[in-house]
Parts: C-alpha cells; sequence; structure tokens
C-alpha cells in the first residue's frame, strides 16, 4: 500500500521533538500531513525544546484544532493512509485503548482503528503501570502498533539530533512510509 497521506497527532507527553522529527520526515517524504497539536503539547515544545510552535504547524499541509470534530480526519469517509501519535500520552492511550473520543486527535485514531489502517502510537512513559500495559494489550488488540519511545544505539549515535531521527526513521516504517532517511541494521562482517 503507498502512503500518501498522513494524520499526525503530537500529545503532552514528554518527547515532543519525536512527533516533530517525525512531521519533518514525513514533508521530506512528500507525505501529506494532516496535524493536529495539542495545547498541551504546545506548551511542552516550549519547555523542552526551542522550537516555534508557529513554524512546526507551518511544516504541515494542513493544521486542524485538537478540538473541531468537524474536520476531514474526524471522518471514516475522508482517506487518510495512516494516523501516528508522537508522543502518545497515557491519558490519549486510555482513550484510545477504551474507545472514548477526547479531542480530534483521539477520534482520528478511533476512525482509523475503525477503518482497519494503520495507528502508531509512540508511547513516551516510564516506569509503567499495569493500567499503561493494559491500555497498550487493548490499544493493540485494537489493530494499533504501539512502539514505545526507546530508541536504538546500533547506529552509535553520536549526536541527539542523530539518535531523534533514527528513532523517527523507525515511525515511519512502521506507518508504511517508504524512506531512506535513516540507517538501517547491518551485520558486521
Amino acid at each position: 500500500m503507498y502512503i500518501s497521506r498522513v494524520f499526525l497527532g503530537i500529545t503532552g507527553a514528554s518527547g515532543v521533538i519525536y512527533g516533530v522529527k517525525v512531521l519533518e520526515l514525513l514533508k521530506k517524504a512528500g507525505v501529506e500531513i494532516h496535524l493536529s497539536i495539542s495545547k498541551t503539547a504546545e506548551r511542552v515544545m516550549r519547555l523542552e525544546t526551542d522550537y516555534d510552535v508557529e513554524e512546526v504547524k507551518s511544516l504541515a499541509d494542513y493544521v486542524w484544532d485538537e478540538h473541531d470534530m468537524t474536520a476531514p480526519p474526524a471522518s471514516g469517509s475522508y482517506p487518510i493512509d495512516a494516523v501516528a501519535i508522537v508522543p502518545c500520552s497515557t491519558k490519549t492511550l486510555a482513550a484510545i485503548a477504551n474507545g472514548i473520543t477526547l479531542n480530534l486527535i483521539t477520534r482520528a485514531a478511533e476512525v482509523g482503528l475503525k477503518e482497519r489502517r494503520r495507528v502508531v502510537l509512540v508511547i513516551r512513559e516510564s516506569p509503567l503501570s499495569l493500567v499503561h500495559i493494559r491500555n497498550m494489550e487493548l490499544a493493540t488488540m485494537a489493530g494499533a502498533i504501539v512502539m514505545p519511545a526507546a530508541p536504538g544505539f546500533y547506529t552509535r549515535p553520536k549526536t541527539l539530533e542523530e539518535l531523534v531521527t533514527t528513532f523517527a526513521g523507525r515511525v515511519l516504517d512502521a506507518l508504511g512510509v517508504k524512506h531512506s532517511f535513516t540507517p538501517r541494521w547491518r551485520q558486521a562482517q
């Protein structure tokens, strides 16, 4: 399946840098991006990074307010190929796992699941409680791909940027977006 249109939700968990990097890579890949950033994520972005929220939003083709339930991604009839929530707060995870629509971000994931589209949830929490683990199980059973924000070190990253980019590339892989932005595993010879 060719992935040409992705809904990206950025929620208020720590690790907003992952969501911004996924957004940048999706743009480089030529994917049409529908973006919704929660108000809490905007605050976290200002606390954790030097990114300007408006500049980040300008990378997307369409930006939707998190409370706009009339936005096209809220409908199953609108052809979104895949949904990514990066990072996905445990509140958002709980809502998705239990079929509760809190906002456009959880609705887009709900639509993705019911329409049998790829839905990737990048959980950024540690340690995990049994409630978190059960919600991840429920989301997985519903068809989501749960990806804890656990970057790999096999590429021997020298900077935080390299580490984040490699993980963001793995998110694109999970979405089904073809790319060559990040190194692949190669066994030592």
